[in-house]
């Protein structure tokens, strides 16, 4: 199975990111998959994690 096209998947910010230009990062979810790029950069290198590994990211995140 491919995965789609980076300009075709829907990136997102967090609701915890301003409008004001600051440093950011965008995910991407797609089946499995969730991806992760810098919104200053799209066109440049993304990382793409599978969902039980994005979850212990998660959790680990929110206990620091």
């Amino acid at each position: 199975m491919s995965s789609p096209e980076p300009e075709r998947l829907a990136w997102f910010k967090s609701s915890y990111s301003g409008n004001e230009g600051g440093e950011c990062l965008e995910a991407a979810v797609t089946p499995g998959t969730i991806r992760v790029r810098d919104s200053k950069a799209p066109a440049c290198a993304q990382l793409a994690f599978g969902a039980s590994e994005w979850t212990a990211f998660v959790r680990f995140a929110v206990t620091r």
